[in-house]
């Protein structure tokens, strides 16, 4: 029997001279709960890997690339709709995170900066990864979006064209340059 790779790296136990190599290639199981889990159809193959390498004397990098063939409904048809995704998934774990507090926070221009984990949740970074890289409205390819007009019995509906607001300053600044002075 061959032993799994493992899902979870201890930061305790990586090697501080040299990166640690990971593997992940989930079995149809785990691929089904994870479509479940984000809400998709299937996923039809899925493969994560990469190293975690330390980063000075206390930081740790991890570098990956996901792949993935996923199917989604159109969202206009709900006929499937399968995307290939080749994903860089990129994290870096410090330990002077600093994690920000107030009603308010603003975003930090490097998100994939994190606090040192005891262990890193290798299922979880690939999950997160591919939501991310998830198309947000996918459309089969025979799908043309048109213009839908719709009003009230008797009132002459609006385009697109007309609502602009600038439009009709457009007309009323044309009339103008033809009146002579």
């Amino acid at each position: 029997m061959t032993q799994s790779p493992p899902k979870h790296l201890r930061v305790a136990d990586l090697s501080t001279q040299k990166p640690t190599p990971f593997g992940l290639d989930p079995d149809a199981q785990a691929r089904a709960a994870i479509a479940e889990a984000l809400g998709i159809v299937e996923i039809r193959k899925l493969r994560f890997a990469g190293k975690v390498a330390p980063l000075g004397d206390h930081d740790w990098r991890l570098d990956g690339q996901l792949g993935a063939t996923v199917v989604q409904n159109c969202v206009v048809t709900l006929d499937p709709v399968t995307t290939r995704l080749d994903e860089q998934v990129a994290r870096t774990y410090v330990a002077d995170f600093i994690e920000p507090e107030g009603a308010e926070v603003e975003m930090p221009e490097d998100d994939s900066v994190e606090p040192i984990p005891d262990a890193i949740d290798l299922m979880a970074v690939m999950t997160e990864a591919l939501s991310l890289a998830l198309p947000a409205f996918p459309r089969s390819g025979e799908v043309e979006l048109g213009e839908a007009i719709f009003s009230a019995s008797g009132v002459t509906p609006m385009s697109d064209e007309e609502a602009k607001p600038f439009a009709g300053l457009g007309a009323l600044r044309d009339q103008l340059a033809k009146k002579p002075e």
